[in-house]
């Protein structure tokens, strides 16, 4: 593990407040785990914005599974992708509708085009994407 660097920084007393508010409402133990999440998060940011890199990411369908030809279509850009698609998990949510989560593994342009081909088929009700790191540049 690296070495660990204190350091101080100046903030307004109402945002410190409404901080301190969050970090114990997402139970938080400590200011500074919360800004090394902070701090996490915008580097997987950076991450997703070099298109060249690799990244995982998740996506998430609602869609009811009677649209025509839709499931079709979404078996099919899984299997047009099965390089980039490494896992996949259906669920039934009611006799209509269902929740498909695609884990994916690529370079971030790719894995964006694939999840906006999924979130963007007819019949999907709803789609998101989760961005997710490798892990490797991160301490």
């Amino acid at each position: 593990m690296s070495e660990i660097t204190r350091f101080g920084t100046s903030i307004n007393g109402n945002l410190l407040k409404k901080f301190d508010e969050l970090i114990s409402r997402k139970g938080y133990i400590s200011r500074s785990e919360a800004i090394r999440d902070l701090i996490r998060e915008r580097l997987v940011q950076e991450e997703w914005e070099d298109e060249t890199k690799e990244v995982l990411g998740t996506v998430s369908l609602v869609y009811n599974h009677h649209t025509r030809e839709l499931s079709d279509l979404l078996t099919h850009l899984q299997h047009e992708h099965y390089k980039s698609i490494i896992s996949a998990v259906h669920i039934h949510i009611d006799e209509q509708n269902c929740l498909e989560v695609l884990i994916m593994r690529g370079n971030a342009k790719e894995i964006r085009n694939i999840a906006e081909r999924l979130i963007g088929a007819r019949g999907v009700k709803h789609g998101k994407i989760s961005l997710t790191t490798t892990g490797e540049s991160l301490a």
